[in-house]
This record gives structure tokens, sequence and C-alpha cells, in this order.
């Protein structure tokens, strides 16, 4: 069972992990925990769906353009975040990959709220004690910007945020927790490279965000 000192002993995951390709990130990620530091209080979810992006060979990156000062952290070093605002009403938290230099990313498209739960709920304006007679938990934390709005996720606050670091106050943990099956599909909500199978998913997770993706 998750406790705020267990949480609290767990040690972020390393700048190693990172340093890779966001491929590998992104399917080692998932069932990792995403926690958040609030005061004297912490939040937790299981991610469960991220979708990798691939920088200059990959026309739907944000990187694949060239490096910008809004762009910036996608080419290093690795670990950090890079978030984004998007349709003007919410935010998308990525984490960035590769050798400093080189661009490549991990969306996180989903979590399943494992500690907080309260107050996630109150972040995202929803009434908790309702949520689950009506079978809606998933509403707290699917899809990018849910889950961002849960955690107090923006890009003044956490823009190039180093996720590695025990100073941190948002950081990557691994409990030992195993998916036992992960499946790959098409990223969703993008226009190119829409043929790719880099998004992935906990299969048969309640909070994955999209239907499933062929």
């Amino acid at each position: 069972m998750l406790t705020t000192a267990a949480l609290r002993r767990l040690p972020p995951l390393s700048r190693d992990f990172f340093n890779r390709d966001p491929v590998t990130v992104g399917r080692e990620l998932l069932g990792k925990l995403l926690i958040r530091r609030e005061a004297r209080s912490l939040l937790a979810g299981r991610i469960v769906e991220n979708e990798a992006y691939l920088g200059k060979d990959d026309p739907a990156a944000h990187a694949y353009a060239g490096r910008t000062a809004r762009n910036a952290v996608l080419f290093g070093p690795p670990g950090h975040a890079y978030v984004y605002f998007i349709y003007g009403n919410h935010h998308c938290l990525n984490v960035s990959c590769m050798p400093e230099s080189i661009a490549g990313c991990v969306l996180l498209r989903a979590m399943e709220p494992v500690f907080g739960l309260d107050d996630m709920a109150e972040a995202r304006g929803l009434d908790l004690p309702s949520l689950p007679r009506a079978g809606q938990l998933r509403l707290i934390s699917s899809g990018p910007g849910r889950m961002a709005e849960a955690l107090g996720i923006t890009r003044g606050r956490d823009n190039g945020k180093d996720l590695t670091s025990r100073a941190s106050d948002l950081w990557f943990a691994d409990d030992g927790y195993r998916p036992e099956r992960v499946e790959a599909t098409r990223r969703v909500g993008i226009t190119k490279a829409t043929e790719q199978p880099l998004r992935f998913v906990i299969a048969g997770n309640a909070f994955v965000s999209a239907k499933r993706v062929p």
C-alpha cells in the first residue's frame, strides 16, 4: 500500500532512464509513478498511456522544424519537463529523451490516480464521493489535459523542470509495478505521421484516454 512515507522514499528515475530513444522510454515508462509535491502533501498517479515523438525525423513532433525558444527543452538534457498549452484551455506534459542536442520526447496522455485522490479531484473541480457511483473516476486524469490539471502542471510552473532531481516537486519513480500487457497503436489527435504505432497503453486499463486505435 502506498503511503506518504513510502512515496518519499522512492528515488526519482535516473537521467540514464530518459537518455534513450523515445520508443524505449515510452514503453518502459508505463506503470511508473508521476509524483507531485504540494506543500506538505503528495499526489501520485500511475502512467497508463503515452506517445513517443521522434524529433527532427517526426513531422508530428514540436521539434521537427528545429530548435526555438519555445521547444528548447526537447533538445536536452534528458529527463526534463516540456509543457505546452493547447487549444487555449489545457496543458500537456512531455519528458525529454535522447542525449543533449538530439530532440525527442514522450507525451504523457493518461494516468491512474493512486494517491491524493481528494486533492486531484478538487483540482479538477470534481466531487470525488459522487464519481465512483457514476463510474467516472477516469474523469480525474484520463487525458493529457485532465492529468496535468489534476497535478497542477502548467508551463509557467513546470516547463524545463528536472524530473530526475530529488529537489524537484515533480518527478517519476518506480514502485516495482509492471504491466501485464502493453499495446502499441497509432497516435491520436495529430494529422501528420499518423501511421506509426507510437502510442503505448497498459492494455485494459480503465484510465486510457482514447478508444482502441488500430
